[in-house]
């Protein structure tokens, strides 16, 4: 091979051939531009023949990641087959690119050793032409180095992906089998018990029809002795033994209220004979009304000037209670006291004399009624008037409301709260035993101590039915609700 230079005329420079191994992957010189210290700036990018190594093994990580919550065990051990030979695949692939590089090491080397021997034949810009030349084969030779480390570097990372995949791909077998032998334990012990549900099912099917039919043998004696029973007794005979037990207690309702006036007459007899007594009481026996100890004869003393002093007697009238507060010759009955029968000590000039009820005090008829309908709401309201706050008489008479609630109690009026307390030990809440003629219509609570009220109510029914609902609720909240020294007595 010859080359004719410009600079020496027609002289000829033999140059040594190259090797005839040496294959070229195009028929031109490829271009490259060097820098400073021969560093390749631009260089012509080769055709991309498809995706590197690593962002295969990236993507199909990322693919297992998310598909790895909705696989089955089976799908997993598959997928991680699958894997595994893929990156048999891409080891091989690896292996392969080797070739290809140590063959570019040895061509890079022949080339740079015909440009040297090239250079020492050549002089002036032929010979700058060749040194650049060796420049890039150099540079070409460092490239190609990093490229072998990125190479073996993927190789490494594709090696320990093949061993993770060969290891869960056998972890999975193991898995599936393992399932595999519950799910097969789970289905014999399926069926045993299934098997033994259907003999319990045969047996019960066999004794039901057994005892079914003695059950609709005894069904048809029941119904044959009560067809005998029914024509025995005629209808008419039961009508009539019906009617004569209504009359029966009819009569019986009204002997019994014969036999109560007839002792209330006798009582009221024995006294009219007794003219020793100076005192007696008015007024009717029930709850709701107001019981009056008056003078019978024109020398007993002004009651205004006499000590007095109620009582409460058992029903057998062997043990009475004191009535604290209860000192006024007006007494009105509370709830606390129907069914017991009152007495009263009138005191004077050192004389003692009692006055005592012609039976026990009676209940008012309406006031159960009454009582149940103030027990189906949660609260109540009362309007009332104060007559006395905290021992002494309130000036003003304006109207204001009571609400009885079933975990405390207030009083208001408007927006302003006179009193709110919750059930308590310390709490009162009684008749009012003052006297007056509206005693049957007050009552006294005292809130907590320093704060009492005498409260006037609308009429004796709402008196007696707060009375009662609010003893209730407290006895609800663990509560004894009476006046002073009546708990003994709930």
């Amino acid at each position: 091979m010859t080359r004719v230079s410009p600079e020496f005329g027609d002289h000829e420079q033999v140059v040594l051939p190259v090797s005839t191994d040496v294959s070229f992957a195009s028929n031109k010189f490829p271009k490259y531009k060097l820098g400073p210290d021969n560093e390749i700036l631009d260089e012509v990018k080769e055709d991309f023949k498809g995706p590197f190594l690593k962002d295969v093994v990236v993507e199909e990580t990322s693919q297992l990641t998310e598909q790895h919550k909705r696989l089955s065990v089976r799908d997993l051990a598959s997928k991680f087959d699958k894997n595994l030979s893929a990156a048999a695949k891409l080891s091989e692939e690896a292996k392969l690119r080797e070739v290809p590089s140590l063959e570019g090491h040895v061509l890079l080397k022949k080339l740079r050793d015909a440009l040297e021997c090239l250079k020492g034949r050549l002089a002036g810009q032929n010979k700058e032409d060749v040194e650049k030349a060796i420049s890039m084969v150099e540079a070409l030779a460092v490239k190609l180095t990093q490229k072998e480390g990125e190479l073996i570097q993927e190789k490494f990372e594709v090696k320990k992906l093949a061993n993770f995949l060969k290891q869960a791909s056998e972890d999975a077998k193991k898995l599936v089998n393992q399932e595999k032998s519950f799910a097969c334990a789970e289905i014999e012990s399926a069926r045993a018990v299934v098997q033994r549900i259907g003999e319990a099912l045969d047996e019960q099917e066999r004794t039901s029809q057994t005892s079914g039919k003695q059950e609709m043998e005894e069904l048809v004696e029941e119904v044959q002795e009560a067809r005998r029973i029914k024509l025995l007794h005629h209808p008419r005979k039961v009508m009539d033994m019906e009617h004569e037990l209504r009359e029966l207690r009819i009569q019986i309702r009204e002997k019994c209220k014969i036999s109560i006036d007839i002792r209330k007459e006798l009582a009221m007899s024995k006294r009219e004979e007794n003219n020793s007594k100076l005192y007696e009481l008015s007024g009717s026996e029930r709850l709701g009304s107001i019981l009056r100890i008056q003078p019978s004869s024109d020398e007993g003393t002004d009651l205004s000037k006499c000590s007095i002093q109620w009582y409460r007697l058992s029903s057998e009238c062997s043990r009475r209670e004191a009535i604290l507060g209860a000192n006024k010759f007006v007494y009105a009955p509370e709830p606390i006291d129907v069914g017991r029968v009152l007495q009263a000590d009138i005191i004077s000039n050192g004389q003692k004399e009692s006055v005592t009820t012609n039976g026990p005090i009676d209940k008012a008829g309406e006031l159960g009624s009454y009582v149940e309908a103030l027990f189906r709401k949660s609260n109540y309201e009362f309007s009332v008037v104060i007559s006395q706050m905290n021992g002494r008489n309130y000036s003003s008479h304006s109207s204001h409301l009571f609400q009885v609630g079933k975990t405390r109690m207030k009083l208001s009026r408007g927006w302003i709260t006179k009193a709110r307390e919750s059930y308590s030990k310390s709490m009162q809440f009684c008749g009012f035993r003052g006297g007056g003629n509206s005693a049957a219509k007050s009552l006294f609570w005292q809130a907590r101590k320093g704060q009492s009220f005498v409260l006037v109510f609308e009429s004796e029914r709402e008196r007696n039915g707060a009375l009662i609902l609010a003893r209730k609720y407290a006895l609800d909240c663990n509560v004894l609700l009476a006046g002073p020294d009546d708990d003994a007595l709930l």
